[in-house]
């Protein structure tokens, strides 16, 4: 069975103690509770947490779309200045900590931290064969939760094997960057020895999602020896390898495939709503990214938020095959087919093709807040980016990382380059852009890089990283300081 067609249970929420919905970043006390005492007694209640612990990666809709609008890719778009106010504000880097979309991200990744930590908190408690297997993808889901937190917010509170608890606000402090990417460093590890390069079941983490996952930590750290070489490992020994038609990967059909180092699986099932978004087993964001009031063949109406800019469109260098696949020019496909469509707030001509809704996605529930196109979260193409330039800035091997630069480019059917030291940096980051726009990676990619004056309204020192939301400083009283220039 597929990992996108689990059905998660009543069961599993009270497990947790931790509702989906859940306003704040610390428990809640339950209706009622599974406790420790009659709970991860045999293998499928420590499966069935794991569920639960993968259930939160489909939130993560929204860290996709605002790593796009935060960056030079898009503008937000949707209806009005006023739609989804949150996007609006980071879009225009005017945002404070008062800001609900930012609350999300930090609610749903704690969240899935929260769940990841109570499998280890007893992972000790029963013995039986493949355990490890559970337990690695455990911490490769803490990983990959911690990751996204970090990056958005710098350093984060962190407890270890435990599930925090009401009070903790007050007495764990904020650690370091660094020592959350320690821990990070420290799970994907063991993630990496524990876990094969063949997933139990489709969707679920493997020894090349770790694998992936840890060099890019190392390269959001300039930690670009090591970056290199664990990335270099899982080219050269791990399954995986680009396939040869672009447009293949963003299709249903496409869903995990050889290409796909892991990906956040969705499903159609109903149950969506705007009052909860992140109920949804449906990838929220291809919803949003649709064109608006849309009539014509192939696609779905959507919100028109996260509309491509001009700019990211003439990246492309002619004959790139990405181009039409990345990017849906509207105007030309209207006076091709025939389609009409809504012109919304910021309007540019364009939408991001990888990820709107095609006819036919979903078969329940409401098309916007359901569509089971999955997330391609880490694609074997940015790792062979990432390798690249792990092995160009380390200054270890620039003709290593011309050639793994040139493989991606082969692919799209672009001439290959020639150039070395900053020359070719700077050509890795062109290819990062245009190999994964609307991906969620590009304002990352121009912050740990120095480059985020490129991004309107960006101010050095300050926009780097996003405000802990005003909650969260409040409850502290006063044991967590304020992101600077916050």
């Amino acid at each position: 069975m597929k990992m996108k067609n689990y059905k998660y249970i009543i069961a599993i929420l009270s497990v947790f103690g931790f509702y989906a919905c859940t306003d704040d970043f610390i428990d809640r006390e339950p209706a009622y509770s599974i406790d420790s005492e009659n709970f991860f007694n045999s293998e499928t209640e420590y499966y069935q947490a794991l569920v639960g612990a993968y259930d939160l990666l489909q939130s993560s809709y929204v860290n996709v779309m605002l790593g796009e609008i935060a960056s030079n890719n898009t503008l937000c778009g949707g209806e009005s200045a006023t739609d989804v106010i949150g996007f609006q504000q980071i879009d225009d880097m005017i945002h404070t900590p008062v800001n609900s979309n930012l609350r999300d991200i930090w609610n749903w990744m704690f969240a899935g931290v929260n769940r990841a930590n109570y499998i280890l908190e007893f992972q000790d408690k029963t013995d039986f064969e493949g355990k490890n297997v559970i337990i690695g993808e455990a911490r490769f889901l803490r990983a990959y939760y911690h990751f996204e937190l970090v990056k958005w917010f710098g350093g984060i509170p962190i407890k270890g094997d435990a599930r925090f608890a009401l009070g903790d606000e007050t007495s764990i402090p904020r650690s370091s960057v660094e020592e959350v990417y320690a821990l990070i460093e420290a799970d994907l590890q063991y993630a990496v020895d524990n876990l094969s390069y063949t997933a139990p079941q489709v969707g679920r983490a493997t020894k090349g999602s770790a694998q992936a996952l840890l060099g890019k930590a190392f390269l959001y750290q300039d930690k670009f020896s090591d970056a290199a070489n664990v990335l270099d490992d899982l080219i050269n020994n791990g399954p995986y390898d680009l396939v040869s038609d672009y447009e293949s990967i963003f299709e249903n059909p496409g869903e995990n495939g050889i290409e796909s180092v892991f990906e956040v699986q969705y499903t159609d099932a109903e149950g969506a709503g705007f009052g909860c978004l992140q109920c949804s087993e449906g990838n929220v964001a291809v919803g949003f990214n649709g064109i608006r009031n849309y009539s014509g063949p192939d696609f779905d109406s959507g919100f028109s938020f996260n509309v491509p800019v001009q700019d990211v469109v003439d990246a492309f260098e002619t004959g790139d095959i990405r181009k039409d696949v990345a990017i849906l020019d509207i105007e030309a496909w209207a006076a091709q087919t025939g389609a009409t469509y809504g012109v919304g707030y910021e309007h540019t001509g364009f939408y991001n093709r990888k990820y709107i809704a095609r006819q036919g996605d979903q078969n329940l529930g409401d098309q916007n807040l359901t569509n089971p196109n999955n997330y391609r979260a880490i694609r074997f193409a940015d790792v062979l980016l990432m390798a690249a330039e792990a092995f160009n800035r380390s200054g270890i091997d620039d003709s290593k990382a011309l050639s793994y630069l040139n493989r991606v480019r082969e692919r799209a059917e672009l001439d290959d380059l020639n150039s070395s030291g900053a020359n070719l940096t700077s050509d890795i980051y062109k290819e990062r852009r245009v190999e994964l726009v609307g991906e969620g990676h590009q304002f990352f990619d121009l912050v740990r890089t120095g480059r985020g004056n490129q991004i309107d309204g960006f101010t050095p020192n300050k926009h780097e990283i996003f405000p802990i939301p005003l909650e969260e400083i409040q409850f502290s009283n006063g044991n967590w300081e304020q992101n600077p220039g916050y």
